[in-house]
């Protein structure tokens, strides 16, 4: 991936091998199980690819869902962190995980405000976002 200055507008990354090819190939074998099954003389082989493309599916999910979630744990160790240097006390309790995960975006000199505001305005992570003035890019998140 390039180091293309990110913004809101290009923040979100979709790698195409993995969120659509791999994705509509396990679709396409979803729709052949679904068809070869009405074949009453293919009933198991229709069954077993529907199985198969339902196991696929659900590895695929799961395998992003867990990475999400372990880099979401590390990215709210990261931002309690840089709150408690620049401050000297720690992050609030009263944010969410996913206003924590917005403001990670946010510059040195936003990141406190914003933090404060977000608690006290109760801003959405998109809010958030597009409340940044000096986008401080994630170039490392899968």
């Amino acid at each position: 991936m390039s180091k293309k200055n990110q913004n809101f507008n290009n923040h979100i990354r979709l790698v195409a091998g993995y969120h659509y090819l791999t994705y509509g190939l396990i679709v396409l074998l979803l729709i052949s199980g679904v068809i070869i099954s009405l074949q009453s003389e293919k009933l198991i082989l229709g069954l077993l690819i529907l199985m198969i493309s339902t196991i696929l599916g659900l590895i695929g999910f799961y395998a992003r869902y867990f990475a999400i979630k372990a880099q979401d744990r590390a990215i709210r160790a990261e931002e309690s962190l840089w709150f408690f240097i620049l401050t000297g006390k720690p992050i609030s309790k009263n944010l969410r995980l996913g206003q924590i995960i917005a403001l990670r975006f946010a510059s040195d000199d936003e990141f406190v405000d914003l933090a404060a505001r977000a608690e006290n305005e109760n801003l959405k992570s998109k809010e958030i976002k597009q409340a940044i003035k000096n986008w401080r890019g994630d170039y490392h998140r899968v």
